[in-house]
């Protein structure tokens, strides 16, 4: 007999953090940094106020853009609106 070992097999449900799955969570986590990290060098660089301001409108902005592509899907998609009408031809070939 052949010894049985058990197996991972990894989460088995799809990774959601507070609303964002999988990569959206890396997005999200990326515009909350970028949008200190700016706030901080526009606040040290001019005054507080103004570094505050971009650091709370950068952040929403991020995390607003992070949504939207959440709703469109985890893989870029083409998606062609509209009526599209196939031309068949019904005569037998020679």
């Amino acid at each position: 007999m052949a010894k049985q070992f058990p197996i991972y097999k990894g989460l088995q449900k799809p990774l959601i953090y507070r609303g964002f799955q999988g990569k959206f969570i890396g997005w999200g986590i990326a515009s909350l940094i970028i949008g200190v990290v700016l706030g901080g060098v526009i606040g040290s660089l001019t005054s507080m106020i103004a570094g505050g301001i971009i650091t709370i409108s950068a952040i929403v902005f991020g995390l607003l853009v992070t949504s939207q592509q959440q709703k469109k899907g985890l893989h870029s998609k083409t998606r062609h609106v509209g009526v599209f009408q196939i031309a068949t031809s019904l005569k037998p070939k020679k």
